[in-house]
């Protein structure tokens, strides 16, 4: 079948009779994608950028192989349907062997290898995690003093499976990385080595020697799946406090997986080659650019254990696609904004079809100059964790519509909803109207495992159907395009009046020096918040706080708009995804706007902190010099909406 162009492709689908007879697991869908051919190539991957040209690679007989060796090994350390194995691990091969092998003998559980080692022993406690999977130490890498600190905080810990970097480095160089990673160990443990750091009560093992010991034809345990057996946890959310760790089952890992190759039909398919370079511990490496090209027989390229930030990767970017003729690739926005300052340099691009973008709109400028100047299809979309990974698309062969999200993909509902101050669903909005999006279909997850984090979640339309919340706002036009207007928690509230930071973003995004931009609103006493945007400029560029000022009085016909501030800073935070970490600018602004006020009040001295409360969103705690300013520190907060202690001390000690 040919990839979708209109609503109505996706009707027919639907409609389709007899309905679609889906696997039960992801590892009886990738079995069936490897069956198509079992000789063709599956999987490549290359340590360094420079090295691209001699990958490693996997037939379909050989990823089946060690995904199933992987199950098996799994299934040997007492791993059944209801336990958990997790991994922190970067790019890797290895990676793709746990998590579809962790599925496949129980529960695999994502951790961001990135996350600091208490919220990283946070999420393994969470989650109950039985076996951790991780990376043995090697010189320059910090992962392995995170994971052995956090060990002895993980109870239910059995076994600690190691995989060794020194495998994936190619010749002599690899004789070199071993009798580093000797003295490595030696450094940071001495003779009793890793043993000696590793709690007793956890057995540790060898990744490689372990696997290499199973069998690889079929899975030892017999297991006989479940669609609605829990195939994996992840962690969404949290961008300030520890992430929600999100329950999914096999059924809806597959029924999303199925939606997308319906999106794409022949164009994910055999002979087609996928780069992967989003991070395998988020939902949208791990479906778009993993589940759905196994499932389909294609090849997916998995470029450094860092992925796109691997050194080298988006210099080499348009080299890597011409060499591995790349038809497909996935990543978000400031990505696509990077590899605008990547000259293409008479490289051939042309096996190149679509660029899938998620996790954070697309700014138009960079939407338009992207396609004009390398004629590759960018085809905006939308998902979140809770809906397995894609929920709409821009369609392939039809309508690109700059702004929108796309269409629904088969086999799920979407809709924009009026609901009231209290949450409480009112009727379906009508076309063009903007409400609260809703999904619903086999894709949608079970909850989090935190019964409290499941609290206004789901939402009773009054049709028996559970539909979920995605927080988003959203309107639904006349042909089926979704568009998002806004996240809840993200709109600028000035006044009472709605402040979509698109609409001041987007402006930015315009002006040639920007490269990327974000707002977000700032406390405010009297307007409870008002619009200010951190900027940071192109490599080279140059542009002063009031040219950009000027320029957006120019751009911005919304004048409640218009930024109170623009800053420019040196590196925006993002996340490991390559989100704009915008919890980190609204902290700054909440710690400024406070302090200014507490000085204007004539309290001098006092120290501010703020932390995110589980319970009460964000917290402040003011400590003193003096028990008199009380009082006024009483006054001045107020007179913000956060929750708020205070202390005396000597705070100059």
């Amino acid at each position: 079948m040919s990839a979708i162009a209109t609503e109505a492709d996706v009707i027919e689908i639907e409609t389709q009779d007899p309905p679609p007879d889906l696997p039960a697991s992801t590892y009886e869908m990738i079995c069936r994608g490897a069956a198509i051919n079992p000789s063709a190539p599956a999987l490549s991957f290359f340590l360094r950028a420079d090295e691209h040209r001699r990958a490693l690679r996997w037939t379909y007989a050989e990823l089946r192989r060690d995904i199933t060796r992987t199950a098996n090994l799994f299934a040997r350390l007492g791993i059944d349907r209801q336990s958990v194995v997790a991994y922190v691990l970067p790019n890797l091969p290895e990676t793709h062997f746990v998590i579809w092998g962790g599925e496949a003998a129980g529960i695999v559980c994502a951790i961001n290898p990135l996350l600091e080692g208490a919220a990283i022993a946070s999420l393994l406690k969470a989650s109950g995690a039985k076996v951790l999977v991780t990376l043995a130490p090697f010189p320059g890498t910090d992962l392995w003093p995170k994971i052995q600190a956090a060990l002895p905080q993980v109870p239910s810990l059995q076994h600690l499976v190691l995989i060794d970097l020194t495998g994936h480095v190619r010749g002599w160089r690899r004789v070199v990385a071993r009798l580093m990673q000797r003295r490595e160990c030696r450094r940071l443990h001495g003779r009793s080595g890793i043993r000696g750091a590793v709690p007793r009560r956890i057995d540790i093992h060898d990744f490689c020697r372990a696997t290499d010991r199973e069998s690889g034809g079929e899975l030892m345990s017999r297991r006989r799946f479940d669609a609605n057996d829990f195939s994996s946890y992840f962690c969404t959310g949290g961008t300030t406090g520890l992430p929600k760790i999100a329950r999914r089952r096999h059924g809806n890992e597959v029924a999303n997986a199925w939606s997308v190759g319906k999106v794409f039909g022949a164009d994910i398919g055999p002979g087609k080659s996928i780069f992967c370079g989003l991070p395998l511990f988020h939902v949208n490496a791990v479906l778009a650019t993993g589940l759905v090209p196994f499932s389909r027989g294609a090849h997916v390229v998995l470029g450094t254990p860092q992925g796109y930030r691997g050194d080298g990767v988006v210099k080499r970017f348009w080299e890597i696609v011409e060499h591995h003729r790349i038809n497909f690739f996935s990543a978000v926005p400031t990505l696509y904004s990077a590899l605008l300052d990547v000259p293409i340099d008479g490289h051939d691009i042309s096996s190149l079809e679509y660029g899938l973008c998620g996790a954070a709109p697309m700014p138009v400028e960079v939407f338009r100059t992207f396609q004009e100047r390398t004629g590759v299809r960018i085809l905006e979309g939308y998902g979140l964790t809770e809906g397995a990974c894609v929920s709409s698309v821009n369609p392939p062969l039809g309508e690109r519509r700059l702004g929108s999200i796309g269409l629904r993909v088969p086999g799920q509902a979407m809709k924009a909803v009026v609901v009231d101050e209290a949450g409480h669903y009112v009727r379906d909005c009508m076309e063009n109207e903007v409400g609260l999006l809703v999904i619903s279909g086999p894709n949608v997850f079970a909850g989090y495992v935190e019964a409290g984090q499941n609290k206004g979640l789901w939402l009773d339309l009054g049709d028996d159907t559970r539909w979920l919340n995605t927080g988003d706002l959203a309107r639904r036009d006349t042909d089926g395009y979704f568009w998002l207007t806004g996240r809840r928690k993200e709109l600028i509230i000035r006044g009472g009046h709605n402040i979509d930071p698109a609409t001041i973003e987007e402006p930015l995004h315009r002006h040639p020096a920007v490269q990327i931009a974000a707002a977000v609103g700032r406390p405010d006493a009297h307007a409870g918040e008002l619009p200010v945007a951190y900027v940071q400029l192109k490599p080279g560029a140059s542009a002063t706080e009031a040219e950009l000022d000027a320029f957006m009085r120019d751009s911005i016909g919304e004048r409640a708009a218009q930024p109170k501030r623009i800053h420019i800073v040196d590196r925006i935070p993002l996340t490991a995804v390559g989100k704009i970490f915008k919890p980190e600018l609204k902290r700054r602004e909440v710690l400024d706007a406070l302090n200014t006020a507490l000085a204007e009040a004539g309290i001098d001295g006092a120290r501010l902190s703020i932390r995110d409360d589980a319970s009460r969103g964000v917290s402040l705690h003011v400590e003193l010099n003096d028990e008199l300013d009380k009082v006024k520190v009483n006054r001045v907060m107020g007179n913000f909406p956060f929750a708020f202690s205070s202390s005396v001390g000597d705070i100059r000690k």
